[in-house]
């Protein structure tokens, strides 16, 4: 007997309310979920240039190196989490095959790394009053001068952690633990009632 695997989306207790936001106020704030999105946690040294190498080559973009910076490639987005330790998003729901291609690139460099896809998922935040949401349970500063497009920063929305970059369109992503999601839509929500008068 063959087991087939059923993929759930931490969202599954929310996709109701997500749904009754009427369209016409999606302007106003939105909130989607881009799910099943390939995570994978990347520990090395970025002063040694095989690691540098092994990851630019894997995944086609430039590790990060400046504090709270990301690089985005054809197929991947690299947040900087550290001095020694990166978040590998893919853009588009793909099968889980980053981990065994960079172990393999990796070789016997003093440098891991583990998928972590389905212990989080990945939120976008867009529309008029996104930041405005956002700002309501976050204690960063998210205004443009202070935090723009090629930046991330790990935070909290309320009680639950969450890492954040702002986009050019001025939507937001925010990746959050898969146990914390379904809280944090809720908060998102009800952040964005008074923008859906």
């Amino acid at each position: 007997m063959q087991t087939e695997i059923v993929r759930e989306s931490p969202l599954v207790g929310v996709q109701d309310l997500l749904a009754q936001t009427p369209s016409h106020l999606h302007a106003q704030v939105r909130i989607e979920e881009m799910p099943f999105l390939e995570l994978n946690n990347i520990r090395g040294n970025s002063n040694s240039p095989e690691f540098v190498q092994a990851v630019g080559e894997v995944l086609g973009a430039a590790l990060p190196v400046e504090t709270n910076t990301v690089s985005v490639g054809a197929t991947h987005v690299l947040w900087w989490l550290g001095p020694n330790e990166w978040l590998a998003q893919s853009l588009q729901d793909t099968p889980a095959v980053l981990e065994a291609a960079l172990r393999r690139r990796f070789g016997d460099q003093f440098s891991t790394t583990v998928d972590v896809s389905s212990g989080y998922t990945t939120l976008r935040l867009s529309g008029v009053h996104a930041r405005d949401v956002l700002q309501k349970g976050c204690p960063l500063d998210l205004h443009p001068k202070a935090f723009t497009e090629g930046q991330c920063a790990q935070s909290y929305f309320f009680k639950a952690g969450i890492t954040v970059r702002p986009q050019a369109d001025g939507a937001w992503v925010v990746i959050v633990r898969r146990s914390f999601a379904d809280y944090v839509v809720r908060m998102m929500l009800d952040a964005a009632q008074e923008f859906y008068l």
